[in-house]
């Protein structure tokens, strides 16, 4: 008789395999199937390579400005096929990880596409064949991947969405970003640090839409300081051509064009939920998307979904957070965590992070709020590593005083953000939070300073008004 597991997780990514891991400590027996390689998305092809990509460009972008600050590197260059071996070396080290873990914690992993039969069968169809497993509860974690709108001449040779950018294997002289998005603008930094021609062609009327509108400026004035085209309002008509390649798109009413070596999709992503269910099990979508309720748990009694297939924020980290909640309220019964801010970043140089709300979207929800801001470039710490522009912005409810928005434009700016999400969901205060002791020189000062100023007197700041 078959062996039947007390879970079964369909999808090995940040979702599926922590909470495959949290439920084997919890006492639970439990299959981990993933089709391609364990860490998903976010390891394989996108959060991580990105970001080791983007670590090496940094860092070359820096050594080209080393005359600045005393030191010389003579004959400075980059080899762009090493740039990618490492990118794969530090996937492989982090994937073997996670292979690791999941063994060590008693995890059945299974090779294939797994199937829902019903809301105790699962079918995995892979290369060594197809085999049936049972389980008492199903928990979906099958995240998403790129999506390509319908633009003529987008099946192209040299037209690649993200998973195929990360597959070059040479740099290409001319590239052109459709969407100007995190993975648009994270790509733009990395590629136009490495000396590519970089243009962004952004519908919407800003890049970053999503974000706070200063952050948008912001970002958008130190690319084009480095030289990358940014196009926005701009609704692209047609790719076409060999070589080059060339972009047609309608900006503000104006015929325009772009020529490319390799043209970027990176409008967004769809849920992956093809061949994971028939529609006879009742499982409910939106737009391809999975419904759950309060618990994480689909229409279907004892099947679950979490992460980026059930649409909303599309993070690893809240994917994590979903899998781990879903997984104890199997095993425990335990009410998910209140709404919690989730933060969201984007690696390009200066970083960015931002959590809860911005001024403009508290005022859409009819927040009255005081803001409180600090400009970095006065820091110590931003003088010494000649960091580019940048600010650290928080939004306090005026009534009560608690924070609930925090925007940051600068260096660490991704690490600092951990710190003002605890703020927001402790509801700290512009008082509780000046009142915070930040070592020095560290860009955390500004944390301080954006405090301060929401309380009127911030100290390297010139006086605004005098505090009571």
């Amino acid at each position: 008789m078959k062996k039947k597991y007390d879970l079964a997780v369909i999808g090995g990514g940040p979702a599926g395999y922590e909470a495959a891991i949290r439920a084997a400590q919890l006492g639970f027996s439990v299959a981990l199937i993933e089709a391609r390689d364990v860490g998903g998305t976010c390891l394989n092809r996108g959060c991580i390579p990105t970001k080791a990509i983007l670590h090496s460009s940094g860092l070359y972008r820096e050594a080209k400005k080393f005359s600045e600050i005393g030191l010389a590197a003579d004959g400075l260059s980059f080899d762009f096929g090493a740039i990618l071996r490492r990118k794969d070396q530090v996937i492989a080290e982090l994937r073997a990880g996670i292979e690791k873990l999941l063994k060590a914690n008693g995890v059945d992993c299974f090779e294939g596409r797994g199937f829902l039969e019903s809301a105790e069968q699962i079918t995995v169809t892979g290369s060594s064949g197809t085999q049936e497993l049972r389980a008492d509860k199903i928990l979906l974690a099958t995240g998403c991947a790129p999506s390509v709108p319908p633009i003529p001449g987008a099946e192209l040779p040299g037209v690649v969405t993200s998973d195929g950018l990360l597959e070059l294997d040479a740099l290409p002289r001319r590239l052109v970003i459709i969407g100007g998005g995190v993975i648009g603008a994270e790509f733009a930094t990395a590629f136009s640090d490495l000396g590519c021609e970089v243009t962004i062609v952004e519908a919407m009327p800003r890049i970053l839409p999503t974000m706070d509108r200063e952050i948008s400026q912001s970002l958008s004035m130190i690319l084009k300081k480095r030289g990358v085209r940014v196009h926005s309002s701009a609704k692209v008509e047609q790719i076409a051509g060999d070589s080059p390649l060339v972009c047609r798109f309608t900006e503000k009413e104006t015929e325009n064009r772009a020529e490319a070596d390799l043209v970027l999709i990176a409008v967004g992503r769809k849920p992956a939920t093809n061949d994971l269910f028939t529609e006879g099990l009742g499982i409910k979508t939106e737009k391809g998307f999975i419904l759950t309720d309060g618990h994480h748990e689909t229409s279907l009694p004892g099947v679950f979904a979490v992460g980026d297939v059930t649409g909303g924020i599309q993070l690893a980290h809240a994917a994590s957070a979903q899998g781990i909640e879903a997984v104890e309220y199997m095993a425990q019964g335990t009410e998910p965590a209140r709404p919690r801010a989730i933060p969201s970043c984007v690696y390009t140089s200066p970083e960015i992070a931002c959590a809860g709300l911005c001024a403009d979207e508290a005022k859409q929800e009819g927040i009255e709020v005081t803001v409180g801001k600090a400009l970095t470039a006065s820091l110590g710490k931003s003088v010494i590593e000649r960091s580019e522009r940048g600010f650290v912005k928080l939004v306090f409810e005026k009534q009560s005083g608690a924070l609930i928005g925090a925007q940051l434009v600068c260096e660490r700016a991704t690490d600092l953000i951990a710190g003002l999400v605890q703020a927001i969901d402790r509801r700290a205060t512009a008082r509780e939070l000046a009142g915070v002791i930040r070592p020095h020189p560290t860009f955390s000062e500004a944390v301080t300073e954006a405090a301060e100023d929401a309380l009127g007197g911030a100290i390297h700041a010139m006086p605004r008004v005098r505090r009571a």
